[in-house]
C-alpha cells in the first residue's frame, strides 16, 4: 500500500501548531537551513496514523535522531521509557532548562532518554541558543 502524502494544508496546521519550532529541541525554524520534517510521533511502522494529534514539527536532526523509536533505556533506572510525546505529555513535567538557558534537561525517565536520543543538546543548538539568548528571542515563548 502507498504511503499517503501529508496535504500542504495539514502541514501548516501542524507548522502553526508548533509556532515554527521544532517539537523536540525547540530549533527555529527561522534559522534552519533544511526543510523541518512533519514527523509521525507514533510512526507509521507502528500502527500510528496521520491524524493531527500524531504529528510534530521537527528539525532534521530531532527528526532523524529519532526515526521509527517510540522508547529508549533510561540510564539511572534502567527501565525502557517512552519518549516524549508533544501531544499528549506536558514538557514541564519531563524537562527545565539549564540555570543559563542553553541545555534541555531532563527530569523525568522520559525526560532523560529523549534528551540522549534526539541529542537535544548538540554543539549546534548550544551555539544558536547563546547567541539567541543574547538577543532576548530564547528561550522561546511557549
Amino acid at each position: 500500500m502507498a504511503k499517503k502524502k501529508i496535504t500542504q494544508k495539514v502541514r501548516e496546521q501542524v507548522k502553526q501548531r508548533a509556532k515554527g519550532y521544532c517539537e523536540y529541541c525547540f530549533y527555529p525554524e527561522a534559522y534552519a537551513n533544511q526543510f523541518y520534517s512533519i514527523e509521525h510521533i507514533i510512526p507509521l511502522s507502528k500502527n500510528g496514523t496521520d491524524n493531527l494529534d500524531n504529528l510534530a514539527y521537527a528539525c532534521q536532526c530531532c527528526n532523524g535522531h529519532k526515526y521509527n523509536k517510540t522508547h529508549a533505556i533510561d540510564a539511572i533506572s534502567g527501565k525502557k521509557v517512552a519518549i516524549f510525546h508533544p501531544r499528549k505529555d506536558n514538557w514541564e513535567k519531563h524537562f527545565c532548562w539549564s540555570d543559563d538557558y542553553l541545555r534541555i534537561e531532563g527530569l523525568s525517565a522520559t525526560g532523560r532518554v529523549t534528551v540522549e536520543l534526539l541529542d537535544l543538546n548538540r554543539d549546534s543548538l548550544i551555539r544558536l541558543r547563546t547567541v539567541l539568548f543574547a538577543f532576548g528571542e530564547h528561550p522561546p515563548k511557549r
